[in-house]
């Protein structure tokens, strides 16, 4: 359906694939009420990365508030919102902003339907706090007459020959044959190092995460928009299925990588981690690296950490922004 299709630089009815290179403001204000299937993206977390700039907590809500309130003009009756954030750290203080953000999502009527928490295994290696190894998605719908179709999404069933052991279904098998519900808790690697989809943004989620979200919550045909579109992500992970994609991106340079993305994916070249991979286990792997080298006491500089008083490595000061 998409293996022509031109990338337009404004939004029409008639097109099927939109990156905005601008202000979603500007772009959302083209958008016809009530027409957007799906909102899904990961606002800046206005922790100072190289693409934002950072601001007081109180004007980042502000500005945020002001996107909401246009996501959810442009928002189908039946349509679906997903907002993927973190944490904003201030001085090694964390404020999580899904809390943060919760009453104005409440405040323009819309209701909440999970709280997805993501979580991964590599990131910063926090010293004064534990490291942060997940992110939550907020999702809204405008009513109660919404999409949702859990069949596309559903995950191996840990006990397939499971059978009732009583009552009329006895000796009948227990699970569903296409999957069990993946439920609210996903575990799905970032797009860090070596991460088959790694580019040169700081912060870019993986594909299969908004998939997920493309299948169960919208029809064919539907628009998908992200107005933080950052890589492109989400117009991938739309097309693919045969959604239309839209999105903003302030960078030129953001703008460009998600051209060449979305380019990739028509003519089926990208390359993503398929959806449902297994996490990688280095243990099951043989991974020669799982075993402790300082076992054996081989290792005299990793050992000497352990000598050193507690009290001493308490009072050092932390370089932990996250």
């Amino acid at each position: 359906m998409f293996k022509k299709r031109k990338i337009a630089a404004a939004f029409h009815p008639t097109e099927h694939i939109v990156v905005y290179p601008g202000d979603c403001m500007k772009l959302l204000e083209t958008v016809p009420n009530e027409s957007i299937h799906l909102v899904v993206t990961s606002p800046p977390y206005n922790i100072g990365k190289k693409y934002e700039r950072r601001l007081k907590l109180e004007t980042y809500l502000d500005q945020q508030a002001a996107v909401i309130r246009e996501c959810v003009r442009c928002l189908s009756p039946q349509g679906s919102l997903c907002w993927q954030v973190g944490n904003y750290v201030n001085r090694g203080s964390i404020v999580p902003l899904d809390a943060a953000l919760y009453p104005i999502f409440m405040e323009s009527g819309l209701r909440m339907r999970n709280r997805i928490i993501w979580h991964f295994e590599h990131g910063l290696h926090c010293s004064r706090r534990f490291s942060g190894r997940y992110e939550t998605i907020m999702w809204f719908t405008k009513s109660d007459n919404y999409v949702f179709d859990l069949d596309p999404v559903r995950v191996p069933q840990k006990y397939p020959g499971k059978k009732h052991f009583k009552g009329p279904n006895a000796g009948k098998y227990s699970s569903n044959p296409l999957g069990k519900n993946p439920g609210d808790l996903w575990v799905i690697p970032n797009v860090k190092s070596n991460h088959v989809e790694k580019t040169d943004h700081p912060c870019q989620f993986p594909v299969e995460l908004i998939e997920r979200l493309v299948l169960s919550m919208t029809n064919e045909g539907d628009w998908v928009l992200d107005p933080f579109l950052g890589t492109g992500t989400s117009i991938i992970a739309a097309i693919r299925h045969n959604r239309r994609g839209m999105g903003a991106e302030t960078v030129p340079d953001y703008v460009a990588l998600a051209k060449q993305r979305i380019r990739e994916e028509m003519a089926g070249t990208l390359r993503t981690r398929p959806m449902n991979k297994p996490v990688y286990d280095p243990v099951e792997a043989g991974n020669s690296l799982t075993a402790a080298p300082w076992a054996d006491g081989s290792a005299n500089t990793q050992m000497s950490l352990l000598d050193e008083p507690l009290d001493s490595r308490e009072r050092k000061p932390s370089s932990d922004n996250r």
